[in-house]
């Protein structure tokens, strides 16, 4: 599997001019290498580069667009580092790439559904991570309406999994992520962090990602050091409900608290 160590914190590598907590920051190569190696020192366990913002309202990037973001950052990094990392992608050109250029996992927020993504996924051999989205991102947070938001992912991810297995990627491949803030009302966000030992029934790995999600900023109508303070309790509470990788942007602050909770509950000092 992708990483020896769980609960695994995923470091945030936006290369886009939109992205939603910090669009445009890191869309130079330089700025965006810099940035891996910050995360990297703070002790990210994985690094997840997106090339397409995905925030609600956002347009679709094209794929050439995408992959001339993407790939260069993804050679820099592998220039100087073996650490695990994965893509944020939905196209079959740039999981393709992406494979051939040392990617480690490709994380999609589509689930493969995009045509021609189960393919190439399942050409890679790589592990892939699957959300829940419900609708796409131009309008996924236009008043989403579930009966029983739990089953409705766990049915959801069910069906993906069974996809993925025909078109030959073995489920031990699979990571799986409930998709906060994709298609949901904060009170959905809440009761997907909350019953994530639901999702574990599926026997797959949960990769989270609440980290300064609207979500996280509705509760405490703060700023964003509330965002930072409110993110890696949301890291915190997940991990301890199951979650295996969580996916943040502030790497430091989210590794040192889960260094504490892992350490009380195997009581032991060193976390192991």
């Amino acid at each position: 599997m992708l990483t020896a160590r769980f609960p695994a914190v995923m470091g945030i590598l936006n290369v886009t001019p939109d992205s939603f907590s910090d669009g445009g920051r890191f869309e130079t190569l330089d700025a965006a290498v810099a940035r891996a190696r910050q995360m990297i020192d703070e002790g990210a366990d994985i690094i997840d580069i997106g090339g397409e913002s995905t925030r609600p309202g956002a347009d679709p990037v094209p794929a050439d667009v995408e992959r001339e973001r993407v790939i260069p950052v993804l050679k820099a990094i592998r220039a100087f580092s073996d650490i695990p990392v994965s893509v944020d992608t939905s196209s079959p050109e740039v999981i393709e790439a992406a494979a051939q250029a040392g990617a480690s996992m490709i994380n999609d927020v589509r689930a493969l559904r995009r045509d021609g993504a189960l393919a190439a996924a399942a050409a890679t051999g790589l592990p892939i991570c699957l959300m829940h989205m419900k609708g796409d991102p131009k309008t996924m947070q236009a008043d989403p309406h579930y009966d029983d938001v739990v089953s409705e992912v766990i049915d959801f991810f069910m069906s993906r999994i069974g996809a993925c297995e025909s078109a030959g990627i073995d489920r031990d491949r699979l990571v799986l992520d409930p998709g906060f803030g994709f298609g949901k009302t904060p009170a959905h966000n809440l009761t997907l962090v909350n019953r994530l030992g639901m999702l574990k029934d599926l026997g797959r790995p949960l990769l989270v990602g609440l980290s300064r999600k609207s979500t996280i900023a509705k509760i405490l109508a703060g700023g964003s050091a509330d965002l930072v303070l409110g993110s890696v309790a949301g890291a915190v509470v997940a991990v301890l409900r199951g979650a295996d990788i969580v996916r943040v942007h502030d790497v430091g602050p989210t590794v040192q608290a889960l260094r504490v909770t892992t350490a009380i509950q195997r009581e032991n000092i060193s976390g192991n």
